[in-house]
């Protein structure tokens, strides 16, 4: 697979290591966290090999071309509608999440209107690259940071503020009945090959996925989850880590970097997250600007030859950003991303559905008339 294809899976995991994911998480931890998400595990791995191998067939198409060669047109505009509110509501939820985060450790005199909207500054120009374009940037901003994700991995694991005994005592839950929105939480970050249906534009030659890169595949996202959960609980504690209202920055806070530039991991770890939580916003939000391209163009809306539909677009995200981020307290903003997170199993069904639908009718027309 292109190598682009695993920075897709990795801004999706890295993203949700600070949001609300943890959180979900944690509080399950005792109502069968461990067995959801080896069971989330799985399946995860097995959409992402489907995923592939599907869009593997189709090599430069999207989804939005996909669907309109081979579905009816009642078909595919309700069904772009629904994956741009899907993948518009993925970043969203990111945004808000920062936002707060920041105002609560770095700016708490700044309102929560002012953080989001300098955030939107910066995502709107983002957002109306090419995908190729948006891709290099997200190589780009990789590149400097997985060093930096490594340093901290590493450091978590072999401080002394690290208690296994916590971690051993969660595994005696491994057992439990499996937690749903823990499940589907954790489903949620492994999700990244989905933005294919857009970036698989960028992939004009036909590639196979093979089961060494699928191992590769797995081996991340079970870094990722073990570090999701474990880690918080080895620096917080089993029982009193649920009241933590961001675990991963409480538990950055509690390591130190002897000698380095910056003693005080957290504030590594925050710049570190910015950067992932911008590179995830940029990625959903053009997959969501992409798809409703195709449902929405009016020809009409032109200034100096120059079709001005993207940039009505981005008025309505930044108006959504804006009244949403004002009313939601963070709870409620938790809150509402379980409930998003919950409905992810029955799209991902639907999706898998669809990609079979369209496989048979490309297999039909292959097929020589006698």
């Amino acid at each position: 697979m292109n190598r682009y294809f695993y920075y897709l899976i990795i801004v999706n995991m890295l993203a949700n290591i600070v949001a609300s994911v943890p959180r979900i998480l944690l509080d399950a931890r005792e109502k069968g966290a461990i067995a959801s998400m080896i069971l989330a595990l799985i399946i995860a791995s097995m959409v992402t090999y489907i995923t592939a191998s599907f869009f593997n067939k189709f090599p430069g198409k999207g989804l939005p071309e996909l669907l309109k060669e081979y579905t009816p047109k009642w078909v595919t505009i309700p069904l772009l509608m629904i994956l741009t509110f899907g993948w518009f509501s993925s970043g969203l939820t990111t945004l808000i999440n920062y936002s707060f985060l920041l105002k609560r450790f770095l700016t708490p005199d700044m309102s929560i209107q002012w953080i989001v909207s300098i955030f939107l500054c910066f995502i709107s120009f983002g957002i109306l690259m090419s995908s190729k374009s948006v891709l290099y940037t997200i190589e780009t901003v990789l590149v400097f940071n997985i060093p930096l994700v490594f340093i901290i991995m590493i450091k978590a694991y072999t401080s002394e503020g690290m208690e296994w005994d916590f971690i051993k005592k969660s595994a005696m839950y491994i057992y439990h009945t499996p937690s749903y929105s823990a499940f589907s939480a954790f489903l949620f970050s492994a999700a990244g090959a989905g933005n294919l249906i857009i970036f698989n534009r960028v992939f004009t030659k036909k590639q196979r996925i093979t089961w060494l890169q699928l191992g590769l595949i797995f081996f991340m996202l079970t870094g990722s989850l073990a570090t999701t959960y474990f880690v918080p609980m080895g620096y917080n504690g089993f029982e009193s880590v649920d009241r933590i209202v961001y675990p991963w920055i409480r538990t950055s806070d509690a390591m130190r970097l002897d000698f380095g530039f910056v003693e005080r991991v957290l504030f590594i770890f925050l710049m570190l997250y910015l950067a992932v939580s911008f590179l995830s916003i940029l990625m959903h939000w053009h997959v969501a600007i992409e798809l409703l391209k195709k449902v929405i163009w009016l020809k009409w809306f032109k200034w100096k030859k120059r079709n001005l539909t993207p940039y009505l677009f981005i008025g309505v995200f930044w108006f959504i950003s804006l009244q949403t981020s004002s009313h939601l307290t963070e709870y409620q903003v938790t809150l509402y991303t379980g409930y998003f997170f919950n409905g992810l199993l029955a799209f991902l069904i639907s999706a898998l559905l669809v990609f079979w639908f369209i496989k048979r009718r490309a297999q039909a027309r292959e097929v020589p008339k006698p």
